[in-house]
């Protein structure tokens, strides 16, 4: 029952700890130096309380959570929800099941500036850096997951880590030969079936894998509409003798295809619309007849279109049944260790992604004599629904489609020159091919009240779904292609001293991005909006724009190639001195830069001296300091941290009404200071509570240009939207026999801007849920359960997501209705899991 805690190991902790190791690194290699601290384990458990509370000993601020913890979440959770009780992630769920993505803020930075990886993978899109938390990997899978707040590795390979990371990684598989096979069920007629079978060890070198395959399906919990997702996953493991070198090739699919959420629109910051004060604004939850329930249009009137009359699809776009987001992703990954010599290792992860997606909700309605139809010609026309003429307008498919192929490598070569100094060369690679395409397609109405589309990626894979004008040309909303490089060098020192009480790490990172960009399509002039046509222009000017007759004076860049490169010299240096029983602190300096957004590069403006570019958009930056402090000891485990970051040249997209467009721009400084906490405890034994406070102040330093007419939105001295202030989470658990076991957590968000110029903000909530297990080992069946999680208990009514805008009051600069997504209603489930 004892458990005895050894700080520092001897020369075997530097070539051999991994091999017992922790996986929460971010990469083979940053995991092969971490000097982690190693856990001589009794029959008590693991060094953490509740999986949730894992001692932590690197020098900068992270949390990490385990599958003991994930375990007790509802089946099938994105690992991004179950990470939210951490401090200084706010995370807000689309739904109870976690399969409509959500919303990321990490210490005031959006998702798209925190490197998301997997297995040390990055997972941020090559185009705009989002993040898909909806696609990830099934939690049962997961061996753990990590939060870095503010800090990247040495050997980050992203483009977009300007706010920190978040990492998970992969189980290995078993040595036994066993599985098990899980049911769920719940509210919104969830159901979800998943298996997993072990190998165990075989074959003449103790080689093991294993292979697992899962499938959901359940309504949406307002509005119509379903969410369905398959995903398979696979591993193998190849350890090369006893020191802890091994080989590893793991591989993951995902499928989604999920009807999409529409959020309420909000009240104004004065509760009007317009500037006069006479048409009053609240909140669509406070009008709509279906109230927090407001959705999609639930009805279509079915068009009708006769041979000879001018008929028109007079339909809005807000149709539930043309709206879904369909996604196809997956991975292949390669992670391995090799030790040369003695004191001397090489680890290579490779990696290859495949993305084909789009955001299921691009449709128009397009006139059979539409200028793209004709191709600059004055008359004639193309019968879309074939009534038999050319004279009506028709709903077509209008998609976005992006198709990635991705091809990475993280590689490290360790040497130890002692017992006590390491040195780390890192190489990483990071090769995205982002095919961006939008060919129409057709929709189906086959039953006229209730449409779909006939394929959701509409004319992409299949020609006969095309629309055609006049030319033979199939109309696209854009059509692009983009290669995102990274080439990134880094090295690394790590070394302890005053008798291993001092560790400090030494480390520099040079990145060195490429973005080859291939635009198709016209662009218009100082904008990122095409025109995709095989109409040929009617002028070409000067300058040398081209205008078309269909489109008047409007000038239009042609087709064009570009190539835009980014570097920098990034330092990431941290120091920790380890003193008494469990006492140490740390303290951490690093600096990140984030690329412009691939998709962002395709604003063009022609200058004067006839070259095209983009200059008002370039890398942000950001400098973080951390200092922490921890206490650990058997029975409890406590992190504080203060942190300081200045982020500089922020982009921002706004809507410029001179252009029409939203368009991205640099609008200077952020400086975000807080402090974060966490603390777990047993006070007694199956008694396991954890706590976590998080303060944040993000500020902007400076007012920014607006729109093209210079004009400044007064932002200067306001705090970021969506970031709030304080968080606090809570979770007690207790094992009150053999048999059953309770969890109940609660997490307070507070509350959050949604204007840039804060006009308007959400209120704070509070969401609490539960958690009960029954184990059916005494009956003689091991591994073998019934659990049943309610999220939301009781029922709390919050706005999750935020569409942000840059003012909520009529007649100011920048205003525009906000909008909100409806946080998920209490929802109960239950999963009963059989083992072999």
């Amino acid at each position: 029952m004892n458990r005895k805690r050894v700080f520092w190991a001897t020369t075997a902790l530097f070539t051999g700890l991994m091999a017992a190791g922790a996986a929460s690194a971010q990469s083979t290699g940053t995991e092969a130096t971490e000097v982690e601290a190693v856990i001589v384990t009794g029959s008590r458990g693991p060094a953490n309380v509740g999986g949730l509370a894992t001692a932590e000993n690197i020098a900068k601020t992270r949390n990490t959570i385990g599958q003991e913890f994930i375990a007790t979440q509802a089946a099938g959770q994105t690992i991004l929800q179950t990470l939210n009780l951490t401090p200084g992630l706010s995370f807000t769920n689309a739904d109870p099941y976690g399969s409509s993505g959500g919303n990321i803020r990490l210490r005031g930075f959006d998702g798209n500036r925190v490197s998301l990886t997997f297995d040390g993978i990055p997972l941020n899109d090559t185009g705009n850096y989002a993040t898909y938390t909806n696609q990830q990997l099934d939690p049962e899978l997961i061996e753990r997951a990590s939060v870095n707040t503010g800090s990247t590795d040495v050997d980050s390979p992203t483009a977009s880590a300007t706010g920190g990371t978040i990492n998970y990684v992969t189980r290995r598989p078993s040595s036994d030969f066993g599985g098990w096979v899980q049911g769920s069920l719940g509210d919104f007629a969830y159901r979800r079936i998943m298996g997993l079978v072990d190998t165990g060890e075989f074959g003449p070198w103790g080689t093991s894998a294993w292979f697992a395959a899962s499938y959901q399906n359940y309504d949406k919990f307002k509005g119509i509409g379903e969410l369905e997702k398959k995903q398979y996953n696979a591993r193998i493991w190849q350890p090369l003798g006893d020191n802890g070198d091994f080989i590893a090739i793991s591989g993951h699919y995902n499928e989604n295809r999920n009807n999409n959420y529409n959020g309420p629109n909000l009240a104004t910051a004065t509760g009007f619309c317009d500037v006069a004060q006479t048409v009053v604004c609240v909140s669509d939850v406070e009008t709509s007849p279906f109230g927090w329930n407001v959705d999609f249009d639930r009805t279509y009137v079915a068009p009708t279109f006769r041979n000879g009359t001018a008929d028109n699809d007079a339909n809005g776009t807000g149709y539930w049944g043309l709206r879904i987001n369909p996604s196809n992703t997956g991975n292949i990954r390669g992670n391995s260790r090799f030790t040369l010599r003695e004191g001397l290792i090489l680890t290579v992860d490779p990696s290859f992604q495949y993305v084909r997606a789009n955001g299921g909700t691009q449709q128009a309605v397009l006139s059979e004599t539409d200028a793209l139809i004709r191709a600059g010609r004055t008359t004639g026309g193309v019968d879309l629904n074939g009534d038999g003429d050319t004279l009506d307008r028709v709903r077509v498919m209008t998609p976005s489609n992006t198709n990635t192929h991705r091809y990475g490598v993280n590689s490290s070569l360790i040497w130890d020159l002692n017992d006590n100094h390491r040195l780390r060369a890192a190489y990483a690679f990071d090769w995205g091919r982002h095919r961006q395409s939008g060919h129409y397609g057709m929709v189906d109405f086959t039953n006229p009240s209730a449409p779909v589309f006939v394929d959701v990626f509409g004319g992409l894979k299949d020609e006969d779904n095309r629309v055609v004008n006049l030319d033979g040309y199939a109309l696209r909303s854009r059509d692009r292609k983009s290669i995102a490089q990274l080439n990134q060098f880094s090295l690394e020192y790590r070394g302890r001293f005053l008798e291993e009480a001092l560790t400090i790490n030494l480390g520099v990172r040079a990145p060195f991005f490429k973005r080859e960009l291939n635009q198709y399509c016209f662009t218009q002039n100082a904008s990122s909006n095409v025109l995709c046509t095989s109409e040929a222009p009617n002028a070409t000017l000067a300058n040398g724009n081209v205008t078309f007759a269909s489109r008047g004076t409007t000038q239009y860049i042609a087709p064009f190639s570009r190539e835009v490169k980014y570097d920098d010299i990034l330092p990431n240096v941290s120091a920790s001195y380890r003193f008494g029983q469990g006492h140490s602190v740390y303290g951490s300096y690093n600096e990140s830069l984030s690329a412009p957004r691939t998709d962002s590069l395709y604003a063009t403006t022609r200058f004067a001296d006839g070259s095209l570019g983009n200059p008002t958009v370039q890398p942000e930056t950001s400098k973080n300091i951390d200092l922490g402090y921890r206490y650990t000891m058997s029975t409890l485990v406590l992190q504080a941290s203060t942190f300081f970051n200045q982020f500089d040249n922020r982009i921002v997209s706004t809507f410029d009404e001179d252009l029409g467009q939203f368009v991205d721009r640099n609008v200077g400084a952020v400086d975000t200071t807080g402090f974060e906490a966490s603390v777990g405890w047993e006070p007694v034994q199956n008694l396991n509570l954890y706590a976590s406070a998080t303060f944040t102040n993000s500020e902007l330093q400076d007012n920014y240009v607006y729109n093209a007419a210079g004009a400044e939105l007064q932002t200067k001295g306001k705090k970021q939207v969506e970031t709030p202030e304080q968080m606090f989470s809570l979770r007690a658990s207790y094992q009150f026999n053999e048999v059953f076991t309770a969890g109940i957590q609660g997490k307070y968000t507070g509350e959050r801007w949604v204007t840039d110029v804060n006009d308007l903000k959400t209120d704070a909530y509070t969401v609490v849920d539960a958690d009960a297990r029954f184990d059916f080992s005494t009956f003689g069946l091991d591994g073998t359960y019934l659990q049943v999680n309610v999220t939301n208990l009781f029922d709390e009514k919050y706005y999750s997501n935020l569409g942000t805008r840059a003012s909520a009051t009529p007649g100011q600069l920048g205003y525009s209705r906000p909008f909100a997504g409806v946080g998920a209603p209490r929802t109960i489930m239950a999963s009963l899991r059989y083992s072999f």
